[in-house]
């Protein structure tokens, strides 16, 4: 378990890390409020000297800030699964080697038991021929014994670590997404990122970037609460895996309300008519209340589009995106502008 405070101790932590959130600018949203649980309770020193080194630079944090805070510090492979899956890993290779063993004993024995039969021969025995072919025939079960434990245990041994495999990809895979929106979060949008301009694209072809930002958001916490903000970033989300379908292609949040899709082996023409089908169905998408069905907010977003150039590093593709999408903010929002 990550957290082992009593009720009374996590009260207390409950209140310090209300009180440090309120100093900031980010909003109160679970991510930050992870931060700074951890923070103050002393859980995570690792966080605590980032966010030491952060004050230094910016005395009232963002939302960018504090979810780079959490997707650097927190939102990795816990300790306890790391852990569990190292143990049960080595439990896993000690029965292996536990079985080999056995099975290299018996096998020593038996050719212990064959040498003597051999001598025996040669010594014309009878009597101590009979006794030996009677040891052989009881090695020989041994060994057929040993040998098919050796190979359950080897297969138990293989269901067992593809289980492990399995359980460290989930793992990794929940490190890379953003538990609210159910896309990738920043630290999985730089890794795809990255390994999208590594590969180069078929000839006649490109890498694509769309930067899209919920047009008025700030306005939409402010009306309506922080609770209705994350409903909005849900259904952003939805309407994101909805529309990306490519299996290349890839959405992220990218911090706060701004989201990015990353379409490898594309044209600026694809990834333009992919923009504008994301703002027609974001715009499309009616908020309603829950009770009544109540329509309480329709939103909007602006987006930026940018297509790679050869050489480029992946800041410059993603500053030009942004640049894009600060145009379509600039010329009125609810629009897509190509960079």
């Amino acid at each position: 378990m990550r957290y082992r405070e009593r009720k009374d101790q996590s009260a207390e932590l409950l209140r310090l890390a209300l009180a440090e959130m309120g100093r900031h600018d980010a909003a109160f949203t679970p991510i930050c409020f992870t931060v700074w649980y951890e923070h103050v309770g002393g859980i995570n020193p690792r966080l605590s000297q980032a966010i030491a080194h952060q004050l230094t630079v910016e005395k009232r944090f963002s939302d960018e800030t504090v979810e780079r805070l959490h997707r650097e510090h927190i939102a990795e492979i816990d300790g306890q699964t790391a852990e569990r899956i190292s143990d049960q890993f080595q439990r896993v290779m000690k029965n292996m080697g536990d079985a080999a063993h056995a099975t290299g004993e018996t096998a020593e024995r038996f050719g212990d038991e064959l040498g003597s039969f051999g001598g025996a021969l040669v010594a014309q025995d009878p009597a101590a021929l009979a006794s030996l072919l009677a040891a052989i025939q009881a090695g020989t079960e041994r060994m057929k014994a040993s040998a098919l434990a050796l190979k359950a245990e080897v297969v138990r041994g293989q269901r067992e670590i593809e289980s492990l495999r399995a359980d460290l990809e989930r793992a990794r895979v929940d490190a890379t997404l953003c538990p609210l929106s159910r896309v990738l979060n920043r630290k999985g949008f730089d890794q795809r990122l990255d390994a999208m301009l590594a590969a180069a694209p078929s000839s006649g072809r490109t890498h694509g970037l769309i930067m899209v930002d919920i047009d008025h958001f700030k306005q939409v916490n402010d009306r309506h609460g922080h609770l209705m903000g994350d409903r909005v970033i849900q259904a952003l989300g939805e309407v994101l895996r909805a529309s990306v379908t490519q299996p290349e292609a890839a959405c992220a949040r990218y911090g706060g309300e701004e989201f990015a899709v990353l379409l490898p082996n594309t044209t600026a023409g694809e990834c333009l008519q992919l923009a504008e089908s994301l703002r027609a169905r974001t715009k499309a998408m009616k908020v309603r209340n829950r009770t009544t069905n109540e329509v309480l907010l329709t939103v909007t977003v602006s987006a930026g589009v940018a297509c790679s150039r050869s050489g480029e590093d992946p800041s410059a593709l993603v500053a030009r995106a942004d640049a894009a999408l600060y145009r379509s903010k600039q010329d009125g929002r609810d629009r897509v502008t190509a960079g």
